[in-house]
């Protein structure tokens, strides 16, 4: 029942997808494959140029439960003979482009580990953030002057505001006490006028006797 449905999905994909699974088959994990360590499937792949919809099964394969990092060929593996250690079948480039591919149809699970993957995108950009400084975890936004002191100016503004009707009626008990030192003093220099003007009556009396 499974391998028919493999089939099915298999005459779905795209060529390059259906090649690259045909020479790297991928992991598939179920009770049948870990009593049985291999499960063999088959796959279809469009090889007639004049009639697309002809399809014809091009290979068995097993899908081992564990492939080693030899197995990937997302990844460098090193020569078991000589040590050496060689570069990915597949540049990142290319990781690129069939990631794309089986993202698109739905397959993006089957394929082996890669720098490209989404999960591993999702990954970094959680670390190292959307490739701004300050945007990844844990990480701070510099901005400008207004921007880092604008949650302390907002604040300021608000005690202000809250504590406006206290400052306006101060401001009236104030004004309040100007207007009637003012008042006063008025009065007091108007009283002193009066008396320099009787003594200056009184002066003039005195010299015209």
């Amino acid at each position: 029942m499974a391998s028919v449905e493999y089939v099915k999905l298999a005459q779905t994909l795209p060529p390059k997808l259906l090649r690259f699974f045909a020479r790297y088959p991928p992991v598939i994990a179920s009770a049948t494959t870990q009593e049985n360590h291999a499960t063999t499937i088959t796959t279809s792949l469009n090889t007639s140029s004049a009639d697309p919809n002809t399809s014809h099964a091009e290979s068995i394969f097993q899908a081992p439960l564990a492939p080693s990092d030899s197995a990937n060929p997302f990844k460098p593996h090193k020569h078991p003979e000589t040590g050496r250690w060689h570069d990915p079948v597949y540049s990142l480039r290319r990781q690129a482009d069939l990631v794309k591919l089986a993202k698109a149809n739905g397959v993006e699970d089957l394929l082996p580990y890669s720098l490209k993957g989404s999960q591993e995108g999702t990954k970094r950009r959680e670390e190292h953030g959307l490739q701004v400084k300050g945007t990844g975890k844990g990480q701070r936004v510099k901005g400008k002057a207004w921007e880092r002191t604008m949650k302390s100016r907002l604040e300021q503004r608000k005690q202000a505001m809250l504590g406006m009707p206290a400052m306006v009626q101060q401001w009236k008990q104030v004004t309040s006490i100007t207007m009637m030192l003012q008042q006063s003093a008025d009065e007091m220099t108007s009283l002193d006028m009066v008396e320099v003007g009787r003594n200056s009556q009184n002066d003039m009396l005195v010299v015209l006797w």
